[in-house]
């Protein structure tokens, strides 16, 4: 099982500046990716009494579970943050590889990686970071444009959520003080002026329930019931792609869509069914009403199927799916939904989110809208910033200034909306007036129609461009099953351990960062052998020098690299960068922990008072060396040496054990790499 190490507070804070100044990038992101703001669109949301710059989120996944991958979603404009569902189990062994959108989108991955405190710490991370991000005034946004949003998220069933560590991690999210004052001290001097900040420390009173796939009916309403009454949170229901039955949703996925996976029986029959979902929220509604909390839904969950592919192990008989198939599946829910309750409840959305659909499920009023595979893809949290593009060019093209009055002219339905709620005396004929002059004149809507003929004129707005939207969906070819078969373009070569094509896609499509870019100058590396011999002395074998012809290297950090596969998929060369490209480990610790896994091998490098240390594992056997200056200590397997590090074979001198062999190519490789990341060159979470 691959463990996550996160990165300490203060490397952060220290890596953050330190990249922005010397490479115009943070995590790796460059900062003409970054969100900052749309001129002259209001682009803020209310979510369960809370306020956000905008209504674009990671959803609760990879791409928000550690603390930088929170600040990456940020700086790419998300202010709503869906964290990564915990439970109580939370040391469970997840297959690898996991991840594959190299289509639409499969996962057999589904719950955190990290334990119930780590996941508290890396959340309180995140937050620190972002406030010191705005604090600093190196982004440019304002108050207003930073306004953000933590969302919990919860699983899969009530006993766990009752449990005292999962109860301890809702308590520390919604009073994080202690954490905070610990991480405060983690600030380093250089940086010392943002530890007085007022950091927020009621990081979240707002729960998303993953109710996943197999989570009886029952369960849901009294998990929702506990966290409303008991933990005192606004809560949202968290539902599947099921609840359009087996016949509705096979039609769709199959019929109309032309996907050929097959939906099992399995996930119908351990799933709430429609009827049991409408009565469920309409009685949370009721008991959210009644001791004064917000109540709300999402869709949706990745819909199950078959496992058919040979990415997966095999022992993984399902897989989830998620992308444009599921866009659909989970709009026909919002619009079903919604043809039920009407505007009762707020509805959050995650299925699918991409450049083009973004603004309309915002013209929706959908809040939060979220993205995960998506930003999987070549460019990675990069992506998410053209979102804003296109919503900001069709919001001015209908002279829509706020969220508001996109939801009432983004879909063309503001004039018919007006006269529903006029006939139905919903909005009486003097505002309905005002609010026809707004709409000729393009005055302020929210001013022109008052709060109340402003609610139902919104209320009715959003109903009428749900159904006419996915009434568009079932017959758009973008999301049928031709148009999403293609997979990125493999070149039929395999990476090695030194240079590849450079296409550096591995480095975005990589939620946690994981993958990063290094200098070395071309060089020929000697191949030697010297081989112990059984009466002393030693026995020379020489081979075909190694070759590295290209100054821009890639490489691993081992520490964030759940090996889930995701960038092997967008590479054009075969076998996987996070597994053949140099894997460098954060810590010794780290680096002993990974022993006998499937990934072993790697370096760990050091550098202070003088001496830099590097140990690397070839092949599952381990080499060190220690460098101060000019002089070498190599140790291995069955020897210990040191020399010259030009002249190795010449001052060569220590032990080495008959039948042992002192390759000098691992010392080589091993002095380049530790040279490699630890000069100032570029900036990596090694030689930060």
């Amino acid at each position: 099982m691959a463990a996550l190490y996160p990165v300490p507070f203060g490397r952060l804070v220290s890596r953050m500046f330190r990249e922005l100044s010397r490479g115009s990038s943070i995590f790796d992101l460059p900062s003409r990716a970054f969100f900052r703001g749309v001129p002259g669109r209001d682009l803020s949301v209310a979510f369960h009494g809370h306020h956000a710059a905008t209504p674009l989120g990671p959803a609760a996944g990879p791409h928000s579970q550690l603390a930088q991958n929170i600040v990456l979603s940020f700086l790419a404009g998300a202010r709503v943050f869906e964290l990564k569902t915990v439970q109580i189990i939370d040391n469970l062994h997840v297959p690898r590889p996991c991840i594959d959108a190299s289509t639409v989108g499969y996962n057999v991955e589904w719950s955190q990686e990290l334990t119930l405190e780590q996941s508290l710490e890396e959340y309180v991370k995140a937050s620190m970071l972002i406030e010191i991000l705005v604090a600093s005034g190196v982004l440019g946004l304002s108050a207003a444009d930073a306004r953000v949003v933590f969302d919990m998220s919860v699983g899969y069933d009530l006993d766990g959520i009752r449990s005292d560590r999962v109860r301890a991690f809702i308590g520390g999210m919604k009073d994080a003080t202690a954490v905070v004052e610990r991480l405060r001290g983690q600030i380093p001097d250089e940086h010392a002026r943002y530890r007085e900040l007022p950091f927020t420390t009621r990081l979240s009173d707002t729960l998303t329930l993953s109710t996943f796939h197999g989570c009886p009916p029952d369960q849901i309403e009294r998990i929702v019931d506990h966290l409303l009454r008991e933990e005192a949170l606004h809560c949202v229901v968290k539902l599947n792609p099921t609840l359009l039955g087996p016949v509705e949703a096979r039609r769709v996925f199959h019929d109309v869509l032309g996907y050929e996976e097959r939906i099992p029986d399995e996930a119908f029959e351990k799933d709430a069914r429609w009827e049991q979902a409408v009565d469920i929220v309409g009685r949370l509604g009721d008991t959210a009403q009644a001791v004064g909390r917000g109540f709300g839904v999402k869709f949706s969950n990745t819909l199950i199927v078959e496992n058919h592919k040979a990415f997966f192990p095999e022992s993984e008989r399902v897989m989830y799916l998620s992308g444009k198939p599921l866009h659909v599946l989970a709009m026909a829910l919002v619009r079903r939904f919604r043809d039920t309750f009407g505007d009762r409840f707020p509805v959050s959305f995650s299925a699918g989110i991409d450049r083009t659909n973004f603004a309309d499920a915002v013209s929706l009023g959908l809040v939060p809208v979220t993205v995960c595979t998506d930003l999987l893809r070549a460019g990675g949290y990069g992506r998410a910033r053209h979102y804003f593009d296109d919503l900001g060019k069709r919001m001015a093209a209908c002279g829509a200034r706020s969220v508001e009055e996109w939801v009432l002219l983004g879909q063309g339905e503001a004039e018919a909306s007006l006269a529903a709620v006029e006939r139905a005396g919903r909005v009486d004929p003097g505002a309905a007036l005002a609010c026809r002059k707004a709409l000729t004149d393009r005055a302020d809507l929210r001013t022109a129609a008052g709060p109340e003929a402003l609610s139902a004129w919104l209320a009715e707005a959003r109903l009428r461009s749900t159904r006419s939207y996915v009434d568009r969906l079932l017959a758009d070819p973008r999301y049928a099953s031709a148009q999403n078969s293609k997979t990125p373009p493999k070149v039929g070569s395999k990476l090695s351990l030194f240079d590849c094509l450079t296409c550096d896609k591995c480095v975005p499509v990589c939620p946690n960062d994981a993958n990063f870019t290094y200098p070395l100058p071309p060089l020929d590396i000697p191949v030697v052998k010297l081989h112990g011999l059984a009466g002393g002395g030693l026995r020379r074998e020489e081979g075909a020098p190694l070759k590295v012809e290209k100054r821009h290297q890639l490489a691993t950090f081992a520490d964030l690299c759940n090996q889930c596969g995701n960038c092997d998929v967008f590479c054009p060369e075969d076998g996987g960068p996070y597994a053949l490209k140099p894997r460098f480990f954060g810590s010794a610790q780290a680096f002993a922990d990974a022993a006998g896994e499937p990934l072993s091998d790697g370096v760990f490098v050091a550098r202070g008072a003088g001496v830099d240390t590097a140990i690397g594992r070839f092949r599952g056997e381990t080499f060190r060396i220690e460098r101060v200056g000019d002089e070498i200590s190599f140790s291995g397997p069955g020897f210990d040496v040191r020399f010259a590090a030009e002249r190795p074979e010449e001052t060569l001198s220590g032990r080495v054990e008959s039948g042992a062999t002192v390759d000098l190519t691992y010392f080589r490789i091993l002095d380049w790499l530790r040279r490699g990341v630890l000069d100032d060159a570029g900036v990596n979470y090694v030689n930060t």
